[in-house]
């Protein structure tokens, strides 16, 4: 059994509900408890080690929203690199949210529960979409034609399966709840396709082709990577034609950039679109039953990306509209905050009466006691068993919790409860290390010299052994 008392980084393995309730200021709570059929108020004493999570409603109010947006793998001086484009996380945080980066690494798909609270998710750059994902026949395309864009886009082309899982896990996380989402290329494409759609494998290959010289457009030019721009129609009386509506003609055009090779073929029921490319292929689309920024409902995807229309050599944007889309998301982010924190009921402090506050005061004891345990070890004096009891026993009998956080509350419990079987090892220890240092004292230079190459020896067979175990154990799963 684990004789440490609160493992040095062991907030590290704990889910984050359970670390938040390991801290060492006392907030007091109160629930309902029975023990031997007697029925008593049971206080439960939450401690954190580094915050806490107490907070009235004033203290959420000043919280900025939280924007998830996830990382893009990519390969630096051959090693994988994660990053977001600065143009996303500036306009994001001068509207007034603070962008949270999710990394692209591997099992992050399982631990997005620990990112909340989430009040808005931006999807933005990255890699082809697993064609799996939404194409249940086969492709059209040949293989010798597959390997052309391979070939030809050799920097998008290959499939990260890591990433498309976390961004249609948090897509679906969004329309369950109505958080409010904004997808940019690559992001519109996963909105697309976690609502039903399908996408074009490659633009060139199954939508240009069919299509008369006059209506075909280049949807990436990698000669002219920023500065190629291709018209799109905007569809009336939607978000798109109010944000850029001084800006059209009676054409009810603008030029956008184009980053891609891949866009939306068929679009998900509940979209409408928003604009369209000549070729006919969809520039941008919305859910109009999730669009109302001020309650807090904003569902968009956009294939171009209005935070890099800018004038050549300038952060100057090609239209006052540009940023609109960025603005408009963060007043529904904001407003999705609010939603939240008003229906959050923070419980007011209680007045504790004297047998509860003598109660309260031991348990708090036990656990000072521990901890100066932990951090000063054999340094300190040691306390009376029956004054750690208390706190082990608090964290055994505690019901409160889920069954995760009950266990580990346990394990702690049984830490502290030994922790006279912990002072025992450190005092035999120490008179361990006397007896060592008097024997060693009486040895000779070419003894030592030869116990501390036997122990060197000893160390890297062990190391070897390790390493041997772990391999095999990985090549048995």
């Amino acid at each position: 059994m684990t004789t440490h008392i609160f493992p040095r980084g062991f907030h590290s393995f704990l889910p984050i509900n359970t670390y938040h309730l390991l801290t060492f200021h006392v907030i007091i709570k109160f629930h309902n408890y029975s023990i031997r059929g007697a029925s008593i108020v049971f206080v439960l004493i939450s401690l954190s080690i580094s915050q806490t999570t107490a907070m009235s409603t004033s203290d959420l109010a000043v919280i900025l929203p939280r924007v998830i947006i996830v990382s893009r793998r990519s390969l630096r001086k051959n090693k994988f690199v994660d990053f977001v484009g600065e143009y996303h996380l500036d306009l994001i945080v001068g509207y007034g949210a603070v962008p949270v980066i999710v990394p692209r690494v591997a099992g992050v798909h399982m631990l997005l529960h620990s990112f909340e609270p989430i009040h808005g998710v931006l999807l933005c750059e990255g890699e082809d979409i697993d064609p799996s994902l939404y194409e249940a026949e086969e492709t059209n395309l040949s293989p010798e034609e597959l390997e052309e864009i391979r070939r030809l886009h050799v920097s998008d082309t290959a499939i990260d399966k890591e990433k498309d899982t976390i961004e249609l896990s948090l897509a679906k996380l969004c329309l369950e709840r109505n958080i409010p989402y904004l997808g940019i290329c690559r992001g519109s494409q996963i909105l697309n396709v976690a609502c039903g759609g399908t996408l074009y494998q490659d633009i060139g290959k199954e939508l240009t082709k069919s299509r008369p010289q006059e209506n075909k457009v280049i949807h990436m030019d990698y000669d002219n990577y920023d500065g190629h721009r291709h018209v799109v129609e905007i569809v009336n009386d939607t978000p798109l034609h109010q944000w850029f509506e001084e800006s059209l003609e009676d054409n009810m055009e603008i030029r956008v950039n184009s980053y891609h090779h891949q866009g939306v073929k068929r679009l998900a029921h509940r979209f409408k679109p928003m604009a369209f490319a000549p070729d006919g292929l969809i520039e941008g689309f919305y859910d109009p039953d999730a669009y109302n920024p001020e309650e807090g409902k904003f569902i968009m995807g956009l294939q171009f990306h209005p935070e890099r229309m800018r004038k050549q050599n300038s952060d100057e944007f090609d239209y006052p509209g540009c940023t609109a889309a960025y603005k408009e998301f963060v007043k529904a982010v904001v407003a999705y905050q609010q939603k939240l924190n008003s229906t959050t009921k923070v419980p007011k402090s209680l007045k504790l009466d004297k047998e509860l506050e003598q109660k309260r005061k031991v348990i708090v004891r036990s656990f000072s006691l521990a901890r100066n345990l932990y951090e000063g070890g054999s340094n300190i004096r040691q306390p009376k068993e029956s004054d750690l009891r208390p706190g082990a026993e608090f964290l055994e009998s505690n019901t409160a919790l889920s069954l995760q956080q009950e266990t580990r509350l346990k394990q702690m419990g049984a830490t502290v409860r030994n922790a006279s079987s912990y002072m025992e090892r450190l005092k035999l220890n120490e008179d361990r290390e006397k007896l060592a240092r008097v024997v060693m004292g009486k040895m000779t230079i070419e003894q030592l010299s030869d116990l501390n190459i036997f122990y060197h020896m000893m160390g890297q067979i062990c190391s070897e052994m390790l390493e041997k175990h772990q391999l095999q154990k990985t090549h048995d799963q």
